[in-house]
């Protein structure tokens, strides 16, 4: 067997560039996306490993956020996800994914860029949930910049909002929800270990979540709720497209990497479900990578 044939089996269930450029204007949306992500729809199979659990998660209308709400709510979970109100064609999509589980599903969109937005989301999901022990801290914003001379002082500041003050924001008014037991799971990125010249900015606050990931476990332990971060690679989703990459970048996404091609949001959401099961329940402070096979961490 020739080391084409073998590549080939390796990236035959899932789409390997060129892809064509497909700019969308932020945050994207993923079903314009050239091909539609696989978020797990039809793919993804649970076992009852979040049976009665109640699940917060922000970013969980597209990409990663999406592929872990539907396999939470396949793992038996009830899920409230946030989004911004431009984002609500996919959002109805989960949705509808979610009750097609028979589980409650909970639409909250809005901002979180604003501290009493990302309190009243926390109340709100606790309320209509009944409750809260899985906290997703997932969604992110991502815009790339050639340079520190062009990169303005309110681009990197909605960045900073997104990724590291509403997870903080989001978490600290949780906390008083969560019970012994519960997980946090944040999600972080290769670029915390491996920036890009192009994503200064982006790169920063993942590697801030890594370090508030890491404190926040010690912080929390002795309460029994456990914080984990996910640390992904080069995934399929419309962060990318929506200028988080130049077009250039996108039509060859994921071409370095071992693999020659991105990950789905469908093959990371079992890592999710991971961290938030009992399965994982001596697991805490941790970052787990999945990059395909680069092997940043």
């Amino acid at each position: 067997m020739s080391v084409s044939d073998k590549k080939s089996i390796l990236t035959i269930d899932y789409p390997a560039p060129p892809f064509p450029e497909q700019p969308q204007k932020s945050p994207g949306l993923a079903s314009k996306m050239i091909p539609v992500p696989d978020h797990g729809e039809k793919t993804y199979r649970g076992s009852g490993r979040l049976a009665g659990r109640k699940a917060l998660i922000t970013g969980g209308d597209s990409g990663i956020g999406r592929a872990v709400a539907i396999a939470y709510a396949r793992e038996g979970a009830d899920v409230a996800i946030n989004y911004l109100p431009s984002e609500e064609p996919d959002a109805r999509e989960v949705i509808q994914l979610i009750e097609a589980e028979g589980r409650k599903a909970i639409a909250i969109p809005g901002d979180i860029r604003t501290e009493a937005f990302c309190q009243q989301l926390v109340k709100e999901a606790a309320e209509k949930l009944g409750g809260i022990d899985i906290l997703v801290n997932n969604a992110g914003h991502q815009q790339f910049n050639e340079s520190i001379r062009t990169l303005s002082t309110e681009d990197f500041d909605t960045t900073f909002k997104v990724n590291v003050y509403a997870m903080f924001w989001i978490t600290k008014a949780a906390v008083d929800y969560l019970p012994r037991g519960a997980a946090i799971i944040n999600s972080s990125s290769v670029q915390a270990f491996n920036p890009s010249d192009i994503l200064l900015d982006y790169a920063q606050t993942k590697a801030s979540i890594v370090a508030f990931t890491k404190s926040l476990a010690k912080q929390l332990g002795p309460e029994g709720i456990r914080v984990n971060a996910v640390a992904p690679g080069p995934y399929w989703t419309p962060l990318q497209s929506s200028g988080g990459q130049p077009q250039d970048k996108v039509v060859e996404f994921g071409e370095s990497s071992p693999l020659g091609r991105p990950g789905q949001p469908a093959e990371i959401a079992s890592l999710y479900v991971t961290l938030a099961s009992t399965e994982t329940s001596y697991a805490s402070g941790q970052v787990w990578c999945a990059d395909g096979g680069t092997g940043t961490l």
